[in-house]
């Protein structure tokens, strides 16, 4: 009977996979939107007339706000649910990109920066909302798919940004091309069958207790209201707050509920995050993340110097690492079947790959050898990501998909700032100074992982001491 439950606690809702599919649609047009306008951005600021110094304060306004608000809005969305969180980021972010097309002063870019940098954690929210509907075992999967259909369309931007520039006005076409893009990623949002998410999530919190055996009598549901994607598992009929795999506990909250108990709620959240013993995995996050920045922060000008090569050349070596990188999106789901579903294991090896091929590069001989490491490296990278943000959802649970993704996405931003910096002091002393730096970054964080994972059990949360 027990096994019997398993099956049925596994199967699939109709209109689940409408949802997936439709979230990968979003990904991809989101990311699309988005790369219409970012290689647009210098050539505008300086257009209206910032200095170069200007121009990089101007430039690291979203970077910053980025940096403080990624862990908020995502603790909010598992406060107030998806939907709306979701919505909130899409109408606002078509609100700065409509104001960056009116933008005929500097005043008014950095006003229009502001919204963006604030509240563009959408693909985070569509992350955090595949996590809701998918089991533990599906996750890497959806993931990686998800992942995939995001870079393609980041890959695709820059070509109809860059043909829209051709024109009159191109900058500008492309600021309101992009918000539009928003609001049709809003409407497809709030179309989305809602009460299926709901009721498949019922079942996953229910499906992911039961990994642990399901002859557990004490698998819940969890409580929901209105558009709630998420919940504690908790009794529905105590008011105690659940705790759930990652030990922490946290409490549900309406978006109808008072502004000050959702800034309350969040701000709980955050704290239980910071406080938990989760700061290998976002060390692991933060050295890797600076490594592969440090990889790609002098390449044009290191293939250059190394190699007489042209930028129309280096031009087609990025395009095609990043189209790799798409596609090896495709691979996670086997290759995380392949092995048994241990992400630690499979986070070790691909950070020892990652760190490998770092040393490669920079101690390369040739354009072939280069080529080669890009090859492998696309992968590699995509893999390792796709790993880490897994086992950040293992260990911190579920419910709190939101928060862990966002603090995920603030240690990530935290790299985007030291790593220029790094890279330009690298580079001092040679042009492989910067990957040479990158290697033994990845180094430490093959040494940490040697060290904690021991500590960790298959699903990659800590070992508790047996009494």
């Amino acid at each position: 009977m027990n096994s019997q439950r398993c099956s049925t606690l596994f199967q699939k809702p109709r209109g689940r996979t409408s949802i997936i599919q439709c979230i990968y649609v979003v990904g991809f047009m989101d990311l699309f939107g988005v790369s219409m306008i970012i290689p647009l951005l210098s050539h505008h600021v300086k257009a209206l007339g910032a200095s170069p110094t200007v121009a990089g304060i101007v430039g690291s306004t979203y970077g910053i706000l980025q940096l403080f608000s990624s862990t908020v809005v995502g603790s909010w969305s598992d406060v107030v649910g998806r939907r709306y969180s979701l919505l909130t980021c899409l109408l606002l972010s078509a609100l700065g990109y409509g104001l960056l097309g009116m933008s005929t002063s500097i005043a008014l870019f950095v006003l229009a920066r502001i919204p963006v940098g604030l509240f563009k954690h959408s693909l985070s929210i569509c992350r955090a909302l595949l996590s809701d509907l998918v089991s533990e075992s599906e996750r890497p999967l959806v993931m990686g798919h998800f992942n995939a259909a995001s870079s393609v369309g980041f890959i695709l931007g820059p070509v109809v940004g860059g043909y829209l520039t051709e024109h009159e006005g191109g900058f500008y076409t492309s600021s309101f091309t992009c918000a539009a893009i928003f609001l049709i990623n809003a409407g497809l949002v709030w179309m989305l069958p809602w009460s299926e998410a709901l009721i498949h999530r019922n079942h996953t919190n229910s499906s992911n207790s039961t990994r642990k055996g399901c002859h557990d009598n004490n698998c819940s549901k969890s409580a929901h209201n209105g558009s709630h994607v998420m919940g504690a598992e908790t009794d529905p009929g105590s008011r105690a707050p659940g705790k759930y795999r990652g030990g922490l506990r946290w409490r549900e909250v309406s978006l109808l509920q008072p502004a000050w108990r959702q800034l309350y709620s969040v701000g709980s959240k955050i704290h239980m995050v910071a406080s938990s013993d989760m700061w290998d995995l976002f060390l692991v996050r933060l050295l890797m993340a600076i490594a592969i920045m440090l990889y790609y922060s002098n390449f044009s000008l290191a293939m250059e110097e190394r190699f007489s090569l042209k930028p129309k050349v280096t031009g087609y070596l990025i395009s095609y690492s990043s189209t790799l990188g798409a596609l090896a999106g495709f691979l996670v789901g086997p290759v995380t079947q392949l092995y048994g579903n241990n992400m630690p294991a499979l986070l070790l090896h691909s950070t020892v790959l990652t760190c490998s091929l770092i040393f490669l590069y920079a101690a390369a001989p040739s354009v072939w050898q280069v080529l080669l490491t890009s090859t492998f490296f696309a992968i590699s990278t995509t893999i390792g990501r796709t790993c880490i943000t897994d086992l950040e959802l293992q260990r911190g649970g579920v419910q709190a998909s939101g928060t862990l993704i966002g603090a995920g996405q603030s240690v990530t931003a935290v790299g985007r700032v030291v790593a220029p910096l790094l890279s330009g002091l690298a580079q001092e002393f040679s042009p492989c100074g910067p990957p040479s730096l990158g290697v033994l970054l990845a180094l430490a964080a093959v040494g940490l992982l040697l060290i904690r994972i021991p500590k960790w059990d298959g699903r990659g949360m800590t070992k508790k001491a047996k009494l």
